[in-house]
């Protein structure tokens, strides 16, 4: 009778990602390389052999998270390799955290793999469960398209750390939301530098899949994804004269009523120091030629106030922009410096109790636009995703108006039997200026 098969304790790594969705995917794929390479995954630094740390690098106040989020895992655990956009700075983490087994770029898959693996040698098994890792909930996942942008706004280092515009084949993408579909997502959440910029570099070339062909061109793409039957929501979009295209998508239920547009300021001289597309009134025209054809779009984006330059005729002009569009949903930065940014040469700085002064008037107006449009869906029955219960009864989710952690949630009542994943018609009783309130319908 022959021995019984022992097997070699599997190494094992723990995760600290930190950033945008973009890097969740970063990290997504690293751990699925190594899961392929036969490690398993530790929930705590005590348990892992080895700690992975995905950071940020777009602004100080991210950096200097990284580097503390650097430092907790040095102190407890020891043995940590550094990755993502901070990694560029590695001369920085090494003076900060000398302790480090290695630093590697963003992108950089097979030298944090490989730095992994000198740190805590794989044990090859031919039992390795080699399903791809997701690190959001098993009902929404974030599908990367694109890497890098042709951008070159002044106050944007994302170039330099990613590179130009990168798009991957559209047939890779529609292959890899049939998988994700197939093992029970629900929601694909399209990210990316530039969304409405997918292709271009390749052309819009077409390739195959299943014996159809896929154009890389975000209007194909968007109507492929929803061909799977997942609810779709666009991120990163830039309003591009082509993004018009998507409004019959929407209108006909293959993508979601939402858009995710980047737009950052209104003041045309602002735009332009920016160096962002400059023409508000356009876009203004462009917001309600959509909103003609899809009534309830959800518009969300970001803003920054106190740009060098920017005089408070620019920012009460931002404001008045704001009430004419409607925003759904909108954050607002204060502008700070980042090393390497053209932006930092640029005259005009404007005094950081003005930059306070302005962020909280922009989101006290943006409050009251967020306030009354919900309030317009009160006594409406909208279609819910369930991202959490709870054991009285309760549940929380999402409307196709909202996007995971960023925008706002749907709380209801007298829900059980429901899990997450589920989605469910509700009737919206209640709102305030972020959340809505109903029960299943």
């Amino acid at each position: 009778m022959s021995a019984p098969l022992t097997l070699a304790p599997a190494p094992r790594v723990g995760m600290v990602s930190l950033g945008c969705p973009k890097a969740l995917v970063d990290s997504e794929r690293i751990l699925s390389r190594l899961r392929a390479d036969g490690y398993a995954f530790a929930p705590d630094y005590a348990g892992a052999d080895v700690v992975l740390v995905n950071t940020c690098g777009f602004l100080d106040s991210a950096k200097a998270e990284s580097l503390a989020a650097i430092g907790e895992a040095v102190a407890e655990n020891g043995r940590v390799v550094v990755t993502g956009c901070l990694g560029h700075e590695a001369d920085m983490i090494r003076a900060a955290h000398p302790k480090v087994l290695a630093v590697t770029g963003p992108q950089q898959y097979d030298a944090v793999v490989g730095a992994v693996h000198a740190a805590a040698p794989p044990v090859p098994s031919p039992y390795t469960d080699l399903a791809a890792v997701k690190l959001t909930p098993p009902h929404y996942a974030y599908v990367k398209i694109s890497e890098g942008c042709n951008h070159r706004c002044r106050f944007c280092i994302i170039p330099s750390l990613r590179g130009d515009l990168a798009s991957r084949p559209a047939a890779a993408v529609v292959r890899e939301a049939h998988e994700l579909v197939a093992r029970g997502t629900r929601e694909l959440l399209v990210v990316s530098q530039d969304t409405s910029a997918y292709g271009v570099d390749l052309g819009h070339a077409v390739s195959a899949w299943r014996g159809r062909e896929y154009r890389a061109h975000i209007t194909d793409l968007a109507r492929a994804l929803g061909e799977t039957g997942a609810w779709v929501r666009l991120h990163y979009i830039y309003p591009y004269p082509h993004v018009d295209a998507l409004m019959p998508l929407m209108a006909d239920g293959l993508v979601l009523p939402y858009l995710d547009i980047p737009f950052q300021h209104a003041s045309p001289p602002v735009l332009k120091a920016m160096r962002r597309p400059a023409n508000e009134a356009k876009v203004l025209e462009r917001i309600a030629r959509w909103r003609s054809v899809v009534p309830d779009l959800a518009l969300r984006s970001t803003f920054i106030v106190g740009f060098p330059g920017e005089t408070e005729v620019d920012f009460q002009y931002l404001l008045d922009w704001l009430e004419a569009a409607q925003i759904d949903r909108a954050g607002c930065f204060k502008y700070e410096a980042v090393a390497g940014a053209a932006a930092n040469d640029l005259p005009g700085a404007v005094p950081e109790a003005v930059k306070e002064d302005r962020w909280h008037r922009f989101m006290a107006a943006q409050a009251r636009i967020s306030a009354a449009r919900l309030a317009a869906k009160v006594g409406r029955t909208l279609e819910v995703i369930i991202d959490a219960v709870d054991d009285a009864g309760g549940a929380s989710g999402r409307s196709k108006y909202d996007a995971p952690e960023i925008d706002g949630e749907v709380h209801l009542r007298d829900c059980s039997g429901l899990k997450p994943g589920d989605i469910v018609p509700v009737l919206v009783e209640d709102a305030d200026e972020v959340d809505l309130f109903g029960v299943p319908a």
